[in-house]
């Protein structure tokens, strides 16, 4: 597989996301500004598409939890219980800023797909949650890239 799609793919992974694709192109050897700028790309996809998906997927769960796949639509609204927990201080405390900050510490349960599900839930306007998504996203890669490349020891 071509090494922009390879570190592409993982960075639209939820919780790996750009910022540990990064580490991957570069523990793989990949050229560095390709595996930038793939990471990049798929964070500014996940960025776009997530808030405009995230109340269609919602309603789906909802439509799930009286199936036969109840148990899916289940782990998903509990998974949502808790992302709203999580990111509620961040977001009402500091808005878009919050939300930035949120998404860019790289640590499982932050980042572009959690923040996105937590702007949604906290009822954030696209118009916010888009560019602090992007924002974090990146400042995420760029924490991540520091000591991968040995800058930060």
């Amino acid at each position: 597989m071509n090494s922009f799609v390879e570190v592409f793919v993982l960075s639209l992974i939820p919780t790996f996301e750009g910022r540990y694709a990064i580490l991957y192109g570069i523990g793989k050897g990949y050229p560095l500004w390709e595996t930038l700028m793939a990471a990049a790309f798929g964070v500014l996809l996940l960025s776009l598409v997530l808030p405009a998906l995230l109340p269609y997927i919602d309603r789906l769960m909802l439509r799930l939890e009286k199936t036969s796949l109840e148990r899916i639509a289940r782990l998903y609204l509990s998974y949502i219980e808790r992302v709203r927990k999580k990111a509620r201080p961040y977001v009402e405390r500091w808005g878009f800023l919050g939300l930035t900050i949120f998404v860019a510490i790289p640590l499982p349960g932050t980042g572009v797909w959690t923040g996105a599900l937590a702007s949604y839930l906290l009822g954030i306007e696209r118009k916010v949650a888009v560019p602090a998504l992007i924002l974090g996203g990146l400042l995420s890669m760029a924490i991540t890239m520091g000591p991968a490349l040995g800058i930060i020891r």
